[in-house]
């Protein structure tokens, strides 16, 4: 009995250490957040603590600006438009790699996935040498397929991931009742892995979203972004509008993220069903 209570004190130490432990790393990664929040409602002109008082003049004077407006309707459509392409061509490349068996497999997903391990300049200078004999520097089309190209790896993981759950059967079955191929992929297959696919979207979308050292090099002044809006703004002139529209690019990205987590309890619920 008593070696049973001393084993239970370690156990109540150790899930302590491990809870003060996860406590301390989560405020480390939140401190920014909590550090740029509150300035946004700043009544002072000074990104200083103590706030002079409360106020939304920063966020009125983000959306009565033509030009934050202009770089975040650049950010939808840019990011919107690269989320559609990437999982287009990053849904079709995950059902060919999971389902052919080829030589040289390895190295094209290694080829796919390359945009993710390798550092963004590199990848921006190698664009910009690409695009600009073509003359797709400073317009939407080479911005556009930059960001597909930076956002097609995850739509490749997260789609073939969820391929990998995925009953053969029910496309066989489809087949045998007559269906064509067109068909039993929107019909049965595209249903099923509609969470992958989802998924891999919404992180497209905020890849491109983010995305400040690719546009820096390949966009021209009518496709500036509101990452690259920020990063001017800072260079040149310190205002606190910037922390309102870093406040409402972390309520996108905590939106995209309770969405994420949405999908995947769908995801769990029908494996579930498809288990059972």
């Amino acid at each position: 009995m008593a070696a049973r209570r001393g084993s239970t004190r370690e156990e109540r130490f150790w899930r302590a250490v491990l809870y003060t432990t996860s406590a301390l790393v989560l405020f480390f990664l939140m401190a920014p957040i909590l550090a740029i929040v509150p300035l946004s409602f700043n009544s002072g002109s000074f990104l200083t603590y103590p706030l002079d008082g409360l106020s939304l003049r920063w966020y009125d004077a983000f959306l009565a600006s033509g030009q934050w407006m202009r770089a975040l309707k650049n950010s939808f459509v840019i990011g919107l438009s690269a989320a559609a392409l990437a999982t287009v061509l990053g849904t079709l490349a995950a059902l060919g790699l999971t389902r052919a068996d080829f030589r040289g497999k390895g190295l094209v997903m290694a080829i796919l996935l390359s945009p993710m391990i390798v550092p963004v300049v590199i990848v921006a200078v190698g664009f910009y040498f690409f695009f600009a004999p073509l003359g797709l520097t400073a317009s939407y089309t080479g911005l556009i397929l930059a960001h597909t190209a930076l956002g097609t790896p995850f739509v490749v993981i997260t789609v073939a991931a969820t391929l990998k759950g995925f009953d053969d059967n029910l496309a066989r079955a489809s087949a045998s009742l007559g269906a064509a191929p067109v068909t039993t992929f929107f019909r049965v297959i595209l249903p099923l892995i509609a969470p992958g696919v989802f998924s891999g979207a919404l992180f497209a979308f905020a890849t491109s979203f983010d995305e400040v050292v690719v546009v820096l090099l390949v966009a021209g002044p009518e496709q500036r972004t509101l990452p690259r809006e920020m990063f001017s703004g800072l260079r040149e002139n310190i205002s606190p509008t910037i922390t309102a529209v870093a406040s409402i690019m972390i309520l996108v990205s905590v939106l995209m993220l309770a969405l994420l987590e949405a999908l995947r309890r769908r995801n769990e619920r029908m494996r579930g069903i498809r288990s059972a």
